[in-house]
């Protein structure tokens, strides 16, 4: 068999065989393996572990996109690939030393490659080519060198730049609005202030803005039920209720200076109280429930 038939062949073998497939013919074993994902411990973590370390090893410069970058700055959702942005050089050079050591393109003129362990795919982005409709535009994607994020001892796109390659790619990209729906998630996860545009290439810091004012164009409320009598029904002594009093004290003190409020329709009927915030992060910081996610008025006959 000739050389280029058997890479053929085998990737037709590799092809049919996919991490992608799977997860699809599987549920079970994908249900299991989405859990892994949010624990570190899946095959797309394994495959983005292994190829950083070639990389490093190679000294190809090199920064993680996409999905895994998402989850490395603090949106943590599912995907199905790797997504790493090099140079032209660079993936010149991955092609060279990786090709058959452990990787192989899906399809012979590919220029991504499948881990050949864990059937995982890795998608290369170039530095100078253009998110979304690939057409000539302010924002290009960058040199991987330059503005990194480390975490875990890998490189990732820095929050800026990965916003900036999104808004690109949602704005101009046919079925691509995936990308600005990932950009509002990091809006509201981060609690990213509507002047990050500032930030941002001039020619999508108005989608930032239009993205974060959707958002914020009604006021998500954040609710703690409060009810004294729960404070000391466990009290052994007076001096234990007034400690606990106390603390309970200190707490609405400084609740009240990070502006939660006492809701002005809630007030304190039933014995209850209803403190109020329209901050996510104060409600993050006090366990503040979303009031949407609250079922009717609270049991006045639950402690």
């Amino acid at each position: 068999m000739e050389a280029g038939t058997f890479g053929a062949a085998k990737s037709s073998v590799l092809r049919a065989d996919t991490y992608e497939r799977r997860m699809t013919a599987d549920p079970g074993w994908a249900l299991e393996e989405a859990g892994q994902f949010f624990a570190g411990n899946s095959e797309v973590n394994r495959t983005l572990r292994h190829i950083a370390q070639r990389l490093d090893e190679l000294n190809i410069p090199y920064a993680v996109c996409g999905g895994m970058a998402l989850f490395a700055h603090g949106f943590r959702r599912f995907t199905e690939d790797v997504d790493i942005l090099v140079t032209p050089q660079g993936l010149k050079q991955i092609h060279e030393q990786l090709v058959g050591r452990g990787y192989l393109p899906p399809f012979a003129p590919s220029k991504h490659l499948r881990d050949t362990e864990t059937k995982v795919q890795i998608e290369f982005l170039t530095t100078g080519q253009y998110p979304g409709d690939g057409k000539p535009k302010p924002v290009a994607f960058p040199d991987p060198s330059v503005d990194v994020f480390i975490h875990e001892g890998m490189r990732y796109v820095s929050l800026k730049t990965l916003i900036e390659l999104k808004l690109a790619s949602g704005t101009t990209g046919q079925g691509r609005r995936k990308d600005l729906s990932d950009v509002q998630e990091l809006i509201r996860v981060l609690n990213l202030p509507d002047h990050f545009a500032r930030n941002l290439d001039p020619s999508v810091a108005s989608a930032f803005t239009t993205l974060w004012q959707e958002i914020h164009a009604v006021a998500r409320r954040f609710v703690m039920i409060w009810r004294n009598k729960w404070l000391t029904a466990e009290a052994k002594s007076i001096s234990e209720m007034a400690d606990v009093l106390q603390g309970a004290a200190d707490l609405l003190r400084r609740m009240q200076a990070d502006g939660v409020v006492l809701d002005p329709d809630g007030s304190t009927r039933d014995d209850y109280a209803r403190l109020v915030t329209t901050d996510p992060g104060v409600a993050a910081k006090y366990g503040m429930e979303d009031e949407r996610d609250l079922w009717g008025e609270p049991d006045p006959e639950q402690p």
